[in-house]
């Protein structure tokens, strides 16, 4: 984290409840969707829908995100991002009774927005408050958060697939699965931190006329615009196993339902392990470096998954390509957040609302190739997408507060 913001007051017990506290919205956030997507087949099946059908109806989660996500700006400068957070993730836990339910193409696209929109929300602003907490702890603590929503996701994909494989009621289970959510956040919103989300900046981000932010946001939006595409990209990589792991892996290679399921659980297996490693070795290497020679990887291994299509393969590549891409979303957001002058919340909503065009643009392109060709060749777009992210890492080098003021003025 940048030198100017090393600790602020020692972490004490307010710090590490609201750490526990921002950690527990993050795995009800990974946990949320992970839970339905080994149910995604079975829900293609039922609806009787297309491979491009089915991946139109995933894309129209982040057009909600997209459509709605800056409100989430406003959201957060108005109830703060604790509160924000928590409201919005007990909302969209429970938009997943409603796809369990969805009697048609419309039903389940019509809750897929609904949920794109309060995931966005809930995104910006628990990142948001681990910033602030980051910054009361003094050193690099957000790669944490951000392994403890892959390894909700992780357990959310194993008790789906587990649910599916068992022929379980999907109504029931994604309804007991709100139910639970819904108390993790009630008890998580008690200790968040109080006061302003500035409190813990000097940058003078604290600023809140609009003629202020406008001129402080023109002059960050080379970078704002650099990190949100490079989050674009990210995000087709690691969304890849959520929206075609199963498909690829069940209809491709004739795996099981167990087995369809594992693509995305190897997926946020090694996402996980590469976010526990992650701010260590961030310290070490830089942010750079790591996240280039993670695109590396996810590249490599999506193309093996690709070209070497068994379901062995299928696993690891999707495996690989979540350990490739695990360090880019939080460090991309933490660099959003970080922009001087810039409010936290306003930052990483930007660059998150800019990032969920690859969540918009990929589902639906891989399945139209899909269609034309086969669901390998769409998803060969997808090793292509890491490379030009590791073109574009180096947009995560550090700004400082004087370099921001000479963009502003210009």
């Amino acid at each position: 984290m940048p030198r100017d913001e090393r600790t602020l007051v020692r972490p004490g017990t307010v710090e590490r409840r609201a750490r526990l506290a921002v950690a527990g919205l993050f795995f009800a956030n990974g946990f949320t969707y992970a839970n339905l997507v080994p149910w995604l087949p079975t829900i293609k099946d039922r609806l009787d829908l297309s491979n491009a059908a089915l991946g139109s109806a995933i894309a129209v989660m982040p057009l909600g995100a997209l459509l709605l996500g800056m409100l989430a700006g406003p959201l957060i400068a108005r109830l703060g991002s604790g509160r924000s957070a928590v409201i919005t993730s007990i909302a969209a836990c429970w938009v997943l009774p409603l796809i369990a339910l969805a009697p048609n193409w419309l039903g389940l696209a019509a809750a897929l927005f609904c949920l794109g929109a309060l995931d966005a929300w809930t995104d910006s602003a628990m990142n948001a408050h681990g910033l602030r907490v980051q910054r009361r702890y003094g050193r690099s603590i957000i790669n944490a958060f951000h392994a403890l929503w892959s390894l909700s996701a992780v357990s959310g994909g194993l008790i789906g697939a587990a649910m599916a494989g068992l022929g379980a009621p999907i109504a029931a289970h994604l309804t007991g699965v709100a139910v639970l959510l819904t108390a993790v956040g009630l008890i998580a919103g008690r200790f968040l931190l109080a006061g302003p989300d500035h409190s813990e900046r000097a940058d003078g981000s604290e600023h809140t006329s609009r003629a202020d932010i406008a001129r402080v946001l023109r002059g960050a939006a080379g970078v704002l615009l650099a990190l949100g595409v490079l989050l674009m990209l990210a995000g087709a990589v690691e969304d890849s196993a959520a929206s075609w792991g199963a498909v690829f892996a069940r209809d491709e290679l004739a795996a099981s339902a167990f087995l369809a399921g594992l693509p995305f659980v190897a997926c946020q297996a090694l996402m996980t392990l590469g976010r526990l490693t992650g701010d260590r070795l961030t310290d070490r290497f830089g942010a750079v470096a790591v996240t280039r020679t993670g695109a590396l990887v996810a590249a490599a291994g999506m193309g093996a998954a690709v070209l070497l299509p068994m379901p062995a393969t299928a696993i690891l590549g999707f495996g690989l390509a979540g350990f490739g891409v695990a360090t880019l979303f939080p460090l991309g957001l933490a660099a959003a957040g970080n922009v001087p002058g810039v409010r936290s919340g306003d930052g990483v909503t930007i660059v998150a609302w800019l990032a969920r065009a690859g969540f918009l643009c990929f589902p639906p392109l891989v399945g139209v190739i899909a269609d034309a060709s086969s669901l390998r060749v769409g998803l060969a777009l997808i090793p292509a997408a890491a490379l030009v992210a590791a073109v574009l890492v180096r947009s995560l080098r550090p700004r400082t507060a004087a370099a921001a003021g000479d963009e502003a003025r210009a």
